[in-house]
């Protein structure tokens, strides 16, 4: 992932750079942003990492139509508006630097009291989580990394990935199969996260990740 880090410490130098690393769920996103911040800091920028993970809602509006509910996982599950007044927007251009990474604790259901941080003025944000890429959130971004993978990879690295988190496979199968990769399907749906990604990248096959679209 050299050649991606060196395209993004060369992005709009001078100011803050707005990262999204998107894709479906167990695509690897956190890993590739955690190895691109490294990538990133030896080339000379400042990083600023963070996830939408940090900005659940509470567990009952992320539930209220129901704990496997796909329109509930991609309608209800994050806090848009703390994610972007909190973090993004303080990072945009006439933002004031002043910025938090995370607002919730969606593993004890309960706010964040965090201070806020001032950002270096050439810091890049990577922030990665799902749904990044969605109509109210395209704008906010200065470059953004599509993780594409099929239901198949995904529920397959779930199974890796996510036996402890929700206790057996067969938990990981329900929860994947019923909410998490029909709400994939509406996001597909709604937003073409593939079509409008700067860089488009296959990782199907996460040891052996293949570009299919990079910025010209």
């Amino acid at each position: 992932m050299g050649a991606l880090a060196d395209l993004l410490v060369g992005s709009y130098p001078g100011r803050v750079l707005r990262v999204a690393v998107d894709g479906p769920d167990a695509a690897g996103k956190t890993t590739l942003a955690d190895e691109l911040a490294g990538g990133i800091a030896d080339r000379g920028r400042p990083v600023i990492r963070a996830s939408v993970d940090g900005f659940h809602q509470p567990r009952a509006v992320r539930r209220r139509r129901g704990s496997l509910s796909p329109q509930g996982y991609f309608l209800d599950a994050f806090d848009y508006t703390a994610l972007r007044r909190l973090l993004l927007d303080p990072l945009g251009p006439g933002g004031d630097r002043r910025y938090r990474t995370a607002a919730f604790d969606f593993h004890h259901d309960c706010p964040l009291d965090g201070s806020t941080r001032e950002a270096p003025a050439e810091a890049v944000l990577l922030v990665d989580g799902v749904f990044l890429l969605r109509d109210e959130l395209r704008g906010c971004w200065d470059r953004t990394v599509f993780l594409q993978i099929s239901p198949a990879a995904s529920l397959r690295q779930a199974l890796d990935r996510d036996v402890a988190l929700f206790g057996s496979p067969a938990a990981v199968r329900e929860r994947y199969q019923t909410r998490y990769l029909p709400g994939q399907e509406l996001y597909r749906a709604a937003a073409a996260p593939a079509d409008h990604a700067d860089v488009l990248i296959d990782h199907e096959r996460p040891q052996a990740p293949h570009v299919l679209r990079w910025p010209t």
